[in-house]
């Protein structure tokens, strides 16, 4: 008997909807560091010369004045997207004078917490309102952690697609209850993402590159970490301590686990946690001595606030809160936020990284997608943080629903899941670059040696196993990279004009008269979000 994922990919195999599984969109959001060539962190203001972090839409800043991030327009190809992406590079290099880009997703060595400037944007309403935020962030994370940096995939399908697999659907079973096209798309992506969480322990094996981090970046926090050099913490088998518990964790959002078997349940979740008042931030308040701190005492200030693997999105309009936009217009694509920054790659990602994660995530799309028990969650967790922390050990099991099994047999069974997806990806192209990508994976299954965090603890050797002066090695490299490959005079004029575009767009919303602050974040706060039923049926 056929599975659902063999007569999906049949059906999109079909000469008549090849068009469809063309489309879809790709789009890449880089963070990395800004340092001094001795490898600090950078004490000087994001520069103007790169234009304003509030509008510009393809440079800004994440939580650090010093952590840029890199957005690249979406794209059908990934191919395209990473040229895109070092394009960004080489213009922000062009204008970055002595300073370096970080190359790692752990921080380099940082200065003390009130020495990291929190990032800047300007005086308007809603530069202060993405100010006071990561002022919150400040409190309830520290600063330490908020400058950790890495990859976010943004994954879509043709809209077209899921039409061509609903309607297919409703003919097979004709008496079947049936959704509207947005409905249908809406709860395919959430399958999509419950499929994610089962398998994305794969991905943390394969692309995991931080095994190692600066000592002071704990600050003193309890951890089981071992020493490897003066300067350098690690676990010997580790794959990504920048997804382990030492990353983005606190008590407030341990017991937030919005649901993914629907739409609805998922944004009743985090509805209630924007809204929910959590005592420990009570008692600090929204103001000290008058200043803002923090946007509000809930477990969240906004919804964004909550850190997650993978998150369903779509584009909002101005003024529109990110829930808002799923409510109102559903699903449009998905946010991978677990991968590394490659540290062996300039701009932080290979192409064969990214048509690894096209086929991996097409299989998450088409294969069946059974609705998850917090029981089931628990486990995709506990396999997630085992192989973050200890993924090369050997003998290293993981729970695959059944039974216990070694992580390497588990995946190579994976990888022949995938396989199909990929070779239907391939044949529309002509070539066999997605075939390749999972042949390159198959490989680290067979040698843990191959994988980027064992890369990342061998090539520490050559740096006295200083995770620093690695570090600051591959940024350098990196840095002759661009800088030897400056933008051309029509990408210059490009993105000369972007930034002054977006320079003049802050200025007018500063000019532009302003509500009074406190009535401002009142109004963001009492935003109408959405009243969800919580009913998966």
């Amino acid at each position: 008997m056929p599975t659902l994922l063999t007569r999906r990919l049949a059906l999109l195999a079909e000469e008549k909807h090849r068009a469809v599984l063309a489309g879809g969109l790709r789009g890449i959001e880089r963070e990395t560091l800004r340092v001094d060539r001795a490898g600090h962190l950078a004490r000087t203001p994001h520069p103007a010369a790169l234009g304003s972090a509030l509008t510009h839409p393809q440079i800004t800043t994440d939580y650090a004045e010093t952590l840029l991030e890199f957005i690249t327009p979406a794209e059908q190809d990934i191919g395209a997207t990473i040229a895109k992406l070092d394009g960004i590079h080489r213009y922000a290099y062009s204008k970055l004078g002595d300073e370096l880009l970080w190359s790692q997703s752990m921080p380099c060595e940082l200065p003390a917490e009130e020495d990291i400037e929190i990032a800047w944007y300007g005086t308007s309403n809603l530069g202060t309102l993405k100010h006071v935020y990561r002022r919150g962030l400040a409190l309830r994370y520290g600063k330490a952690m908020q400058c950790i940096a890495g990859i976010h995939y943004n994954y879509s399908l043709n809209e077209g697609l899921w039409r061509v697999l609903a309607e297919h659907e409703a003919s097979e079973q004709p008496g079947a209850k049936r959704l509207t096209p947005r409905a249908y798309q809406s709860e395919a992506y959430l399958a999509t993402i419950r499929n994610f969480r089962r398998y994305s322990w794969l991905l943390m094996y394969l692309f995991g590159a931080s095994p190692v981090l600066s000592a002071g970046f704990l600050r003193g926090r309890p951890h089981k970490l071992e020493t490897l050099s003066a300067d350098t913490l690690y676990l010997p088998y580790a794959t990504s301590l920048r997804m382990s518990d030492l990353g983005y964790q606190n008590d407030a959002q341990s017991g937030l686990r919005p649901h993914e078997n629907c739409l609805d349940s998922y944004v009743a979740a985090l509805t209630k946690a924007v809204n929910q008042p959590y005592e420990p931030y009570a008692r600090l308040g929204t103001k000290r001595d008058g200043e803002w701190i923090q946007l509000s005492t809930n477990v969240l200030q906004i919804e964004n606030e909550y850190y997650s693997t993978i998150r369903p999105k779509r584009v909002i309009q101005t003024g529109e809160r990110p829930i808002q936009a799923l409510c109102a217009r559903g699903v449009q694509y998905i946010e991978v936020r677990c991968m590394d920054v490659d540290p062996f790659e300039p701009v932080g990602i290979s192409e064969s990284a990214g048509r690894f994660l096209d086929a991996f995530l097409l299989f998450c799309a088409l294969e069946d997608s059974p609705q998850t028990t917090p029981e089931q969650g628990a486990r995709y967790t506990e396999n997630f943080a085992r192989t973050v922390k200890e993924g090369r050990r050997p003998g290293l099991t993981l729970h695959n629903g059944e039974t216990e099994v070694p992580l390497p047999v588990w995946g190579a069974d994976l990888l022949e899941r995938i396989r199909p997806a990929a070779a239907l990806l391939d044949a529309l192209r002509g070539d066999s670059v997605h075939g390749d990508a999972l042949a390159a994976q198959s490989l680290k299954l067979n040698d843990p040696a191959l994988t980027p965090s064992a890369q990342v603890l061998e090539a520490l050797k050559a740096h006295g196993n200083s995770f620093n002066a690695f570090a600051l090695a591959q940024s350098e490299r990196h840095a002759a990279y661009f800088r030897g490959h400056p933008p051309s005079a029509d990408e210059a004029a490009y993105f000369d004009n972007l930034a002054a575009v977006s320079l003049a767009e802050q200025a007018e919303m500063e000019a532009a008269p302003q509500a009074n602050f406190d009535d401002y974040v009142a109004a963001y706060r009492n935003s109408n979000l959405c009243q969800s039923r919580q009913d998966c049926d």
